[in-house]
Formats: C-alpha cells, sequence, structure tokens
C-alpha cells in the first residue's frame, strides 16, 4: 500500500530536507573531489558579491549561473577548486557601518575612541585616532564575516556546491600583498604616471565614485535580438482542418515558437497548443 500524499507539503522544507541529507551523507564532498585525479583542469574565478547585507534576489540569479559552470565541467571529468569569493571592500560595507554607529560624516570616525581633541596634544591625539580608524575598520570586517557567513548559507540553500571552508576574501593579507606586489612591478617597468582627470565626487563620502554607483538605478533600455524556433510536427494530421488544400503539397510542417526565456531551450521535450 502506498502512503497517502500530504495535500499541504512544503516544498522549501522538502528542499532543505534533502540538502542536508547530501551534506550529511556525503555527497556534496564526493561531487567536489570526484576528479581530483583528472589531468584536465577548469578554473572558473568566482567575481565575488559584497558580503555587507543577506543576498537579494539579482545575487541569487547571479550565482545560479556561476554554479551552473562548474557543475557542468564536473560532469565532464573536469579537476576544479571550486572556490566561492567575498568582496569585502569599498563604499558599501563603510556606509553601512556608519549607519549603524549613527555616524553623521567621516570625521566622527575619529572620534569612536573616547577622548577630548581639544585637551589632547600631539603624540596622545594622534594615537587616539589611529585607534578611532583601527576599531573602525575592525567593524567594517566584523560586518563582512557576519553577512559572508549568512551568505554561505543562502548560497547552500540554493544547492550550490562549493568549498565553502576555503572561500577567498578581498581583505586576507595574501590578496593585499599581492595588489602591493602588483603595483610596485607597474612602479618598476614605468606603467604608472600621476596625472590628472575629472570624476563623479561624492560629498557625503568624501570621496571619489564610480559609475557603477551613478548609474546603478539608471537602466539603459537596450534592443536584443530576439529568438524564435521552428518545430517540425512528425504527425502531418494535426494540419487544421479548415486550412486550405495547399498544405498537402508541403512536406514538412512546423509551429513557430518564441519564448521569452531561450536559456531553457536545450530542455524542451514538447510544445503545448492552445
Amino acid at each position: 500500500m502506498f502512503k497517502p500524499v500530504d495535500p499541504n507539503i512544503s516544498f522549501p522544507e522538502m528542499e532543505k530536507k534533502w540538502l542536508a541529507h547530501w551534506y550529511k551523507t556525503g555527497v556534496v564532498k564526493k561531487y567536489l573531489t570526484k576528479n581530483n585525479k583528472s589531468d584536465k583542469y577548469f578554473s572558473f574565478l568566482d567575481g565575488p558579491i559584497t558580503a555587507n547585507n543577506p543576498m537579494g534576489v539579482h545575487h541569487a540569479w547571479g550565482r545560479t549561473y556561476k554554479d551552473l559552470w562548474p557543475k557542468f565541467h564536473n560532469l565532464l571529468g573536469y579537476k576544479q577548486r571550486f572556490q566561492n569569493g567575498f568582496d569585502c571592500q569599498g563604499l558599501w560595507v563603510e556606509v553601512e557601518v556608519e549607519k549603524e554607529l549613527g555616524l553623521r560624516s567621516k570625521k566622527d570616525i575619529e572620534n569612536l575612541v573616547p577622548g577630548d581633541p581639544t585637551s589632547l596634544k600631539g603624540s596622545v591625539e594622534a594615537s587616539r585616532k589611529k585607534a578611532s580608524i583601527a576599531k573602525f575598520v575592525q567593524l567594517c570586517k566584523d560586518r563582512v564575516m557576519k553577512f559572508s557567513a549568512i551568505q554561505t548559507e543562502q548560497s547552500k540553500r540554493l544547492g550550490y556546491f562549493a568549498d565553502w571552508d576555503h572561500s577567498y576574501f578581498t581583505m586576507s593579507p595574501e590578496n593585499n600583498y599581492m595588489i602591493w606586489y602588483f603595483l610596485k612591478t607597474c612602479f618598476d617597468h614605468g606603467w604608472i604616471y600621476k596625472g590628472h582627470e575629472s570624476v563623479p565626487w561624492c560629498p557625503r563620502c568624501e570621496t571619489a565614485i564610480s559609475q557603477h554607483e551613478m548609474l546603478t538605478e539608471d537602466y539603459k533600455e537596450l534592443v536584443h535580438e530576439s529568438v524564435i524556433l521552428e518545430f517540425k510536427i512528425k504527425d502531418s494530421s494535426f494540419a487544421k482542418a479548415s486550412e486550405d488544400k495547399q498544405n498537402s503539397k508541403i512536406s514538412s510542417e512546423y509551429l513557430l515558437v518564441w519564448t521569452t526565456t531561450p536559456w531553457t531551450i536545450p530542455a524542451n521535450i514538447a510544445v503545448a497548443v492552445d
């Protein structure tokens, strides 16, 4: 006898159950290591999202695509490192920490460590400011670690398989040392010069900002080419009876199909006709 099916089944809870099963039974680990002895290597460099808040829908969309390519190459037998990344630098993190602290200006960052700037002089005041900045930097790092952990669990919830215990962080000493080494190499070759350029400036953040920050809310409307397909009809009897007799002279008949989701076409197995 079959067990009755619960009509009020919770699919999210079912997904969580299966995800827990995959991690507990080692399915994910087996997936990550199955090609370790392969002589073929595929490297996917994850362009990291900023670990500043929980992921949004647009992040989930992008990470689903990011998970697609490693899984595809895993099926092809390629060895991979499956490394996820987190972006830790930038105004996004700083501004959110400033909001949490109730700071009104960048100057307030220098006063996080208590003390009267008017009564302190010389090296003592300089040390207080330095300690205040160090405290602010640590709070930014703490926020990154908090939300990187949240984003990791959200990514797992999407079924995204990666070596989550070895994610890279752009604030790591290794990354920063390599950046300094790269800049020194450029300087040694004479590739760095001092010049002038007009840049957007944020008076509130007291820094130059990129075009990305300016255009985030102003997307440009684009016209793209569309995908239209012909699906051959195997049984010619499907032709409408009202069609004229010229149809009998046509050797093949097709359904003309257009879709708003062309990336699903490879998985199509049927066409529904209304």
